[in-house]
């Protein structure tokens, strides 16, 4: 039947079929809005009053923690090998999550190659990078790195595709234009079923690449800023104080963040790393940390070599106390920890034994040839008394390298090297 036509400039003239044929459309038009809304509206309207079971230490007192970083799934989609990496790169989070049992999977950024990307698709490689996850009913929870954005792929909207999913534990609690996107926290409770966390998980975004959808005059992307914002910071430093008066002392804590500090950088190239007391791969010398390119007035440009906008955020680290550790990622030549005591050439502020991690490359996409696989963090109701966790490196063939103790005599004690294994 041949669909009457209708006038808009005479609404007198619509029939009964046109009201019918309007009303379809607005069904249609309405369930489309709601599926863009699910990958635009921030966290706390689109998943209002949703439950999530708390983490929670295990009966034996354990806490472990499998951490994937620089997975960069989605490179060249079109040329045969893109795709055969994602497969790869699955294999190893496979291989990993069969000999290990965590408790939640840390995803620390650069989960997919977004200047590889197209738009329509961009941002359902998570369901490939999260597969694993969900088959073994394992809780993760993200942070974003500089290729989680660029002009087709959105940080907010790889939000939303991992809140489709029930054991997505990424989410956002700052919501400043510049702030990014991954920066929450995440309370753990002990295993005799108290109501008060144990641990503190916190997640931050250290943002980089560049913004979705947006040039400027000469048609050429726009970069953000590769340090986590001063609003977050401040956010930080609001929250953990607020946690600390609410449960009447200082909770244990790990941080999480895809961008290094300018104080790995510090170490690695005014101290050194030892093979024997800071066993890893240190091969990405010197290695890209947050506002590297940056000028200190804030231009972007290669002509500066690090601008300093990260001391405020290195400075809230080593003021928090209870603070363990803080995990990086993106330089994928990089594996070892170092424990911060020292004032370092130009910060004027001294750290508290902060432990600065790298985990291990654990994707097939990226640069570098080194033996795939992921950081394990393993903490203990009892060790965690004592400010101690239990670290290690499972790769892709099974075997365990760089297994240390991070704890008061960490830098110290003697362990030995890690082999420098390639695929």
């Amino acid at each position: 039947m041949k669909t009457p036509e209708y006038n808009p400039r005479h609404p007198a003239s619509a029939t009964k079929n046109d009201h019918r044929y309007i009303k379809m459309l607005c069904v249609l038009l309405a369930a489309v809005l709601l599926t863009t809304l699910t990958c635009s509206l921030p966290l706390g309207q689109e998943f209002q009053g949703r439950a999530e079971a708390p983490l929670r230490f295990s009966k034996d007192g354990t806490f472990q923690i499998s951490v994937f970083e620089d997975l960069h799934f989605g490179e060249n989609a079109w040329e045969q090998w893109g795709p055969q990496q994602d497969v790869k790169s699955a294999a190893v989070m496979n291989a990993v999550l069969d000999a290990e049992s965590p408790q939640l999977v840390v995803l620390n950024g650069d989960l997919i190659t977004g200047e590889n990307t197209f738009l329509e698709n961009s941002t359902t490689y998570i369901d490939q990078i999260v597969a694993p996850l969900v088959q073994r009913d394992l809780p993760w929870a993200s942070t974003y790195g500089n290729h989680d954005s660029d002009f087709n792929l959105s940080r907010r909207n790889i939000l939303g595709r991992e809140r489709l999913y029930r054991n997505a534990r990424t989410s956002q609690m700052v919501f400043g234009e510049d702030s990014g996107v991954s920066n929450y926290y995440l309370p753990v409770f002990p295993s005799d079923g108290a109501s008060g966390p144990c641990l503190l998980l916190w997640f931050f975004d250290s943002r980089g690449g560049f913004k979705y959808q947006q040039t400027d005059e000469r048609s050429q992307k726009i970069g953000q800023p590769n340090w986590v914002d001063h609003s977050v910071v401040d956010w930080f430093q609001k929250t953990r104080d607020s946690l600390n008066a609410q449960f009447n002392r200082t909770i244990p804590s790990l941080a999480f963040v895809h961008i290094p500090t300018n104080a790995s950088r510090a170490l690695q190239l005014d101290v050194g790393v030892d093979p024997y007391t800071e066993p890893g791969i240190d091969e990405d010398t010197p290695l890209a940390g947050q506002a590297q390119g940056w000028c200190t007035d804030g231009a972007n440009g290669n002509h500066c070599e690090y601008g300093a906008q990260d001391l405020p955020f290195m400075k809230a680290l080593t003021s928090t106390s209870g603070l363990l550790a803080l995990f990086s990622a993106h330089d994928h030549g990089d594996t070892w920890c170092f424990k911060w005591n020292d004032t370092l050439l130009g910060m004027g502020f001294a750290s508290n034994g902060l432990n600065l991690c790298f985990g291990q490359h654990s994707g097939y996409g990226g640069y570098g040839s080194w033996s795939r696989g992921s950081r394990q963090v393993l903490l203990t109701e009892a060790a965690l008394k004592e400010h101690e966790i239990d670290t290690w490196i499972r790769l892709e063939s099974g075997d365990v390298v760089s297994s240390v103790t991070l704890n008061a005599t960490y830098g110290l004690d003697r362990y030995p090297p890690t082999p420098d294994t390639h695929i």
